[in-house]
């Protein structure tokens, strides 16, 4: 017989449980699906932006299980936020779970007490890959969904991080052009108009920067506020979801080679074990999958490889689709592939992610305390620690430590010391040096061990050279800076945060001032100044004042020519302050050695007006760098044209036209020939890359591939005879083949004319990054600013080997004189990415002092 509860107790039992009951039904009634909440099925139409937004912040209303953080905005000031998924008991200790992955990580202090690890699912990253934001929604609805069992028991033991749309702009871009030119009935024909994105597309964002290579960089707003919030949770897994072209099948780790040798073992068996959970899923579905092939490990910037790098497991699943789906479309074998399939995919390789890392769960906690246990106490890398030097331009150092801010990596000075060797990075060789005071040491010996190795490391071992993307980036190269890579251990023993700026003061009625020109801090300066109406000018000479060296290009802003402005001094000490610039005052322009103020060799700056040709045929990811590069770093005004414009364009509001790289052959004789007659007349030209190939070998232009008629000749026979040699080889070795004429991210070093105004401030020496195998002879009548004499000026990164043998005797920089105007040849991208800090001073002397 059973045992009665006592009356009263039982009544009061009772109508607990009802309340609770009742509590939970309207929590139940209040927590809407997607469909409930949009008005239709998920991949029925694609979803707003705001929608998603929204629906997000409801369930996050309506269930206590859910956090939502807004940690960001984009560039058009659309919300980025991430909303943190677990079980009660987690959800409730969930600041705890942050702080102690932390400590594993050594970055807190203290010891873990609790074993949660998190799963971080990141999506859209590329916005008309806009199958993302849809599962985004289908995957947080079936992690709160009551009637999802399965998921609560794995949310037990791991904390879910879901990022609905990491591109609002792009996915915005894509969604409102789709949704504007989508067919009522479903149209799956790949030549439909719904089915061709006008440029620039959905993929970047507002910039229309790649935000999928820009993780290490952080160039972006987008990725700056994302990567501060990830640092502060430090995941165990990291999920990057993309879409691939339509005809591919689904991808997912295991990764192809090369992966980078600083991937750990465990790193790559756990994707394995990913993988094989995912591959179970597929197969009981038939859906038919690919691994191991195309995505690479290598690159650090991409959002599976700097996760990785950061002690997750960091992986990219890859979809087909991408913009050019739709809602549906016919692939090669004639079957349609809908937008509901796609999602079916992602949200079933997503939970059956987070499954196994709930069934995994203790051994992640484990394996993610001893990763960073061994990079704190045993880096695995050949250099233990990295010296640049205090003799190196300050304000390049100090962009230098801001990146190592925004990455985490602890940084700081070492007792003074001589007798040490180190790989020399701008000699590509051992040799020694001595440690001053105030040179930045980065010790191996650290929690980010494994980034800053990766970040620093002079020349990655690449285990095959069919990869995905560039092959070296160290960043020393990348910011122009003398450093050593040391493999002995050196202690930091003092941290070196980023000194306050010690401001300019007004000091009686200078004649002029003088600012140094060796940094793009120091074109940021210039353009404030001509922002501000302010007349400047530059030293085309080197000289001496007051027992003082300024160098070429330095800037002389004198009180002569801004009479008027009863506020010259105040305005200019205002500036300088405000751009963080060191000046000089000085009451004479009688100088000591050079050019007095007075000569002709110190030139007046006439402010750039800039035009951007930006549209169809060109790069958009050139236009973005350089747009970027104006808006974002200069604050300088520009103007955009579309190809179309320049025809009927008045060309006169401009002094200078930027082509960024694209194909350029489409453009009508009409509006070749009113370029052509405006550089004539005075304009100037920046051609950026691809962009330089328009003038190669054009009647009126000096750039060509070769000096003469008899080098293209033999230069044509040798490549006929490759090319019959490629034909006859056997079909999978021609992939092998082919990369001998590529180029995946190579950096040479460039010898610089330091007293031509394209040269300034390089102090003869410039690190290029070369992306493409194109090559051009010296200029015969030009100024070869940039060349690379021989193939002893390559330092690291992949070069095809017959793409190695032209590159001697090619030219990087270059300046011609046509009629009054003058054509910039930048062969190599001097923008890269944003993040290739060394070329801004190439570019701003492009525009601030060529051609004054």
């Amino acid at each position: 017989m059973k045992k009665q509860l006592p009356r009263p107790l039982s009544r009061v039992f009772l109508i607990a449980l009802g309340l609770y009951c009742l509590c939970m039904t309207t929590v139940v009634a209040q927590t809407q699906s997607p469909r409930e909440f949009l008005g239709y099925e998920i991949g029925a139409r694609f979803t707003p932006h705001h929608r998603v937004v929204a629906y997000f912040e409801h369930v996050a209303a309506t269930n206590k299980d859910v956090k939502l953080v807004s940690y960001g905005t984009s560039n058009e000031w659309r919300p980025l936020i991430a909303a943190f998924v677990s079980s009660s008991a987690n959800m409730a200790n969930l600041e705890t779970i942050r702080k102690d992955n932390l400590k594993r990580a050594g970055l807190e202090s203290g010891e873990a007490t609790t074993r949660v690890p998190i799963t971080w699912l990141s999506y859209n990253v590329h916005g008309n890959e806009a199958v993302s934001c849809e599962t985004a929604m289908k995957t947080l609805w079936e992690l709160v969904n009551p009637a999802n069992t399965e998921t609560k028991k794995w949310l037990e033991n791991t904390v879910v991080v879901i990022d609905p749309c990491l591109n609002p702009d792009g996915q915005e871009r894509y969604v409102n052009w789709y949704n504007q030119k989508v067919n009522r009935r479903l149209q799956p024909d790949p030549q439909s108009l719904e089915h061709a994105e006008p440029w620039p597309g959905g993929r970047p964002n507002h910039y229309l920067f790649d935000l999928n290579r820009d993780w290490a960089w952080q160039v972006q707003r987008e990725t700056q506020a994302r990567i501060s919030l990830y640092n502060q949770w430090m995941p165990q897994v990291h999920v990057d979801f993309h879409e691939q072209g339509i005809n591919a099948p689904y991808y997912f780790a295991p990764a192809a080679e090369p992966v980078h040798a600083f991937v750990s073992d465990f790193q790559r068996s756990f994707q394995e074990t990913v993988g094989r959970n995912n591959a179970r899923y597929f197969d009981e579905n038939a859906w038919l999958y690919f691994t191991r092939e195309v995505f690479d490990l290598f690159y650090p910037s991409y959002g599976d490889s700097w996760p990785m790098f950061n002690g997750a497991i960091g992986m990219t699943y890859e979809q087909g689709g991408s913009g050019r789906a739709g809602l549906g479309v016919l692939t090669a074998l004639g079957d349609t592939l809908t937008l509901a399939e796609r999602i079916s995919h992602h949200y079933t390789s997503g939970m059956a992610t987070i499954e196994t890392v709930s069934n995994n769960a203790g051994k992640l906690i484990d394996e993610y305390a001893n990763y960073f246990n061994e990079s704190r106490s045993n880096p695995k890398g050949q250099y233990k620690a990295y010296v640049i030097k205090a003799g190196n331009s300050p304000e390049r150092l100090l962009a230098l430590k801001k990146l190592l801010d925004r990455n985490g990596i602890q940084y700081g000075e070492a007792s003074s010391r001589s007798g040490l060797k180190g790989f020399d990075y701008f000699s590509g060789k051992t040799a020694s040096f001595a440690l001053e005071s105030g040179d930045v040491v980065v010790s191996a010996y650290q929690p980010k061990s494994v980034l800053a190795q990766t970040l620093f490391e002079p020349n990655p071992a690449l285990s095959d050279s069919v990869t995905y993307d560039i092959t070296s980036w160290a960043l020393p190269y990348a910011y122009g800076l003398q450093a050593y890579a040391l493999e002995t251990r050196l202690d930091v023993t003092a941290a070196t945060p980023i000194a306050a700026f010690e401001p300019n003061h007004p000091t009686g009625k200078p004649l002029a001032y003088i600012a140094p020109w060796t940094s793009v801090a120091h074109a940021r300066f210039a353009a404030a100044l001509l922002n501000a109406g302010i007349r400047i000018r530059y030293a085309d000479h080197a000289f001496t004042l007051g027992g003082k060296n300024f160098p070429s290009g330095s800037l002389i802003i004198p009180r002569t020519g801004n009479e008027k402005r009863s506020d010259f001094a105040d305005k200019v000490i205002q500036l300088a302050n405000d751009h963080q610039i060191h000046i000089e005052g000085v009451t004479t322009g009688y100088v000591d050695t050079g050019k007095d103020f007075g000569s002709g060799a110190v030139r007046p700056i006439q402010a750039p007006k800039v035009a951007l040709i930006a549209g169809d045929g060109t790069s958009s990811l050139s236009v973005g760098e350089v747009w970027h590069f104006f808006e974002q770093e200069l604050d300088y005004p520009l103007s955009i044209l579309e190809p179309q414009q320049l025809s009927s364009a008045d060309l006169s509001a401009y002094n200078t036209i930027i082509l960024p790289s694209g194909n350029y052959g489409a453009w009508g004789d009409a509006a070749t020939k009113k370029l052509e007659a405006w550089i004539r007349a005075g304009g100037k030209v920046i051609a950026i890359e691809g962009a330089v190939g328009f003038f190669s070998g054009r009647d009126g232009f000096g750039l060509s591939a070769y000096l003469n008629e008899d080098e293209r000749k033999a230069a044509e026979k040798k490549r006929e005879q490759e090319a019959a040699e490629e034909r006859i080889a056997d079909f999978q070795a021609r992939e092998r083949a082919e990369i001998a004429h590529s180029v995946s991210g190579a950096v040479f070093e460039v010898k610089v004319d330091a007293t031509y105004p394209l040269g300034f401030g390089t102090e003869g020496k410039y690190y290029t990054l070369k992306n493409n195998g194109r090559r051009y002879a010296y200029l015969k009548e030009g100024i070869n600013v940039g060349i690379i004499p021989d193939l002893n000026y390559y330092r690291t990164g992949f070069v095809g080997a017959k793409v190695k043998e032209a590159v001697g005797e090619s030219l990087v920089f270059g300046v011609e004189h046509v009629g009054r105007g003058q054509v910039i040849y930048l062969v190599d991208n001097p923008l890269f990415r944003g993040f290739w800090e060394n070329g801004k001073l190439i570019f701003s002397n492009a525009l601030f002092m060529v051609g004054q």
